[in-house]
């Protein structure tokens, strides 16, 4: 075979390798990069805070909240301790949720809890202060 014959066979060899790539459509790339499976833990629900409406206080410091204002945890002032709040509450309610949504001091924003409503963060501060 003469050189220009093979360089004829390695140039056909090289376009049909591009068409056939080019052959794959979105939904084969999709199928091909899908995962293999999906993790389920026993008991647990997916909820979505729009499908159920908002979440009480006591849901919320349950859920996010407790981690540190359960035990203290970097001086956050304990659930229901009024010597833990008394200094805070006398700013006002609207000074804590501020410092609450935008976060202060050791305290993140929002105490971490990002899907939670600025509604559902006063509740929560409410939950902790009531009786108090």
């Amino acid at each position: 075979m003469n050189l220009k014959a093979l360089a004829i066979i390695a140039f056909a060899s090289v376009i049909a390798g591009t068409v056939h790539a080019q052959q794959s459509t979105e939904d084969d790339i999709k199928a091909r990069i899908a995962p293999v499976g999906r993790v389920h833990v026993a008991g647990a629900e997916e909820k979505s805070a729009a499908a159920s409406g908002p979440r009480s206080g006591s849901d919320v410091y349950g859920g996010a909240c407790i981690a540190c204002h359960g035990a203290g945890v970097l001086n956050a002032p304990k659930k229901g301790d009024a010597g833990d709040w008394g200094p805070r509450l006398e700013k006002g309610l609207d000074t804590l949720l501020k410092h609450a949504l935008e976060g202060f001091n050791a305290m993140p924003a929002k105490g971490t809890c990002m899907n939670c409503s600025d509604e559902e963060i006063k509740a929560a501060i409410e939950f902790m202060t009531e009786g108090l």
